[in-house]
């Protein structure tokens, strides 16, 4: 299949060489890559992980008519205030009959059972495994292997950012401190604010009570709080006391709808949700039939992210 990345940071870059190194068993090609930053670039036999990079077409109309490929994969930055532009570049390709993959968890927060209609009726998949847990199946998880299971409510650990800033002021470093080491290994959003106000969490919160519980809510409808008000003096009390202090949200389902809250949470050492440390996750389902189930990943990276993407397009090639 022919591939049109929207956005090319290190996302992108690791999805590309992680097809690159797939070619010779699963045969998709980049086509074209459309960015902000450095232009528009264009190859319809492929085009190599450092592409030389043209003038940016005009707009996502221009780009997608121009690039001819049956898949988007839209990995422009999170808006966490409306999930735009991406929603609308989504919106783009499947108007164009276009598959899409993605790793922004904005549209899946903000207009998923909307853009999941529109997907059915343009006859083209929408896929998005990425956009809470890197490459691990969640989504995936839930649709291929727990027919019948209701999911009541979910905890989880899943910001990486507040976990590795966290860790930082427990050793006695300040917020700022914490801030500038989680920038280091990347893992922040481009506002580190995003993370440490819970907005992050309350997007990925969201994104999971949409899809798994068709919940139809917004990053701004989630009860949220984060760590900006803590301190390292604080975190070493607790620890005193055997306790811990981690970034969770948790949904429930309510006879009024599903309730989802952002907190940062004082829980005992020996608590599951706060054994997850630095750029680790960690979410647990609470199901009607299974009781509560569970997914992690240990260190996740880049690498992890892009394989997310990748597993999605390899399960658009199986279907169409």
């Amino acid at each position: 299949m022919k591939l049109a990345l929207i956005g090319y940071g290190n996302v992108g870059r690791a999805f590309a060489r992680l097809m690159e190194r797939k070619q010779s068993t699963y045969p998709s090609r980049i086509v074209a890559i459309h960015t902000a930053r450095h232009g528009t670039a264009y190859a319809p036999k492929g085009l190599p992980v450092e592409p030389v990079f043209g003038p940016p077409a005009a707009n996502i109309d221009e780009f997608l008519d121009t690039a001819r490929a049956e898949v988007a994969i839209e990995l422009t930055p999170l808006n966490p205030e409306s999930g735009e532009p991406a929603i609308s570049h989504i919106r783009a390709a499947f108007a164009r009959g276009m598959h899409v993959v993605t790793a922004n968890k904005g549209p899946i927060a903000f207009a998923y059972s909307t853009l999941r209609r529109e997907a059915i009726a343009a006859g083209v998949e929408f896929r998005f495994e990425a956009v809470t847990m890197d490459g691990t199946p969640v989504f995936n998880l839930v649709h291929n292997n727990l027919p019948g299971v209701e999911i009541l409510g979910f905890s989880g650990a899943l910001n990486s950012s507040s976990k590795m800033i966290l860790e930082a002021m427990r050793a006695g470093l300040s917020l700022e401190e914490g801030i500038e080491e989680a920038r280091r290994i990347g893992v922040t959003e481009a506002d580190p604010w995003f993370d440490i106000n819970g907005w992050d969490s309350a997007c990925k919160a969201a994104a999971l009570a949409n899809v798994l519980m068709k919940a139809e809510t917004t990053p701004q409808q989630v009860d949220r709080k984060g760590i900006g008000r803590l301190t390292p003096d604080k975190l070493a009390e607790l620890e005193s006391k055997g306790k811990s202090v981690t970034l969770l949200s948790r949904a429930r389902k309510t006879p009024q709808g599903v309730k989802l809250r952002v907190r940062a949470e004082v829980l005992d050492k020996d608590d599951i949700l706060s054994a997850c440390r630095g750029t680790s996750n960690l979410l647990v389902l609470h199901t009607d039939l299974m009781g509560d189930i569970g997914v992690f990943t240990l260190k996740p990276g880049l690498d992890q992210t892009a394989y997310g993407l990748f597993s999605d397009l390899v399960d658009i090639v199986r279907n169409v």
